[in-house]
């Protein structure tokens, strides 16, 4: 796990835990902001995963090509 995965997965926690608060408080605003924060760190959550894999598939040839 990389640090674009990690600081995803915390963004979405968040976003998660704004859009609960929002709700009982009854706060559509900050529902709102805890709608677009999770839906921000999902997205950073992907760039990661996708870095680390591409990371590993270059990886992979370069052990490959050392065969």
């Amino acid at each position: 796990m990389n640090r674009d995965e990690l600081e995803g997965k915390a963004e979405a926690l968040k976003g998660k835990v704004k859009q609960q608060v929002g709700k009982m408080t009854d706060d559509p605003a900050m529902h709102d902001e805890g709608v677009d924060d999770e839906a921000a760190g999902n997205a950073q959550e992907a760039v990661g995963t996708t870095k680390r894999k591409v990371g590993e598939a270059i990886e992979n040839v370069g052990k490959a090509v050392k065969k």
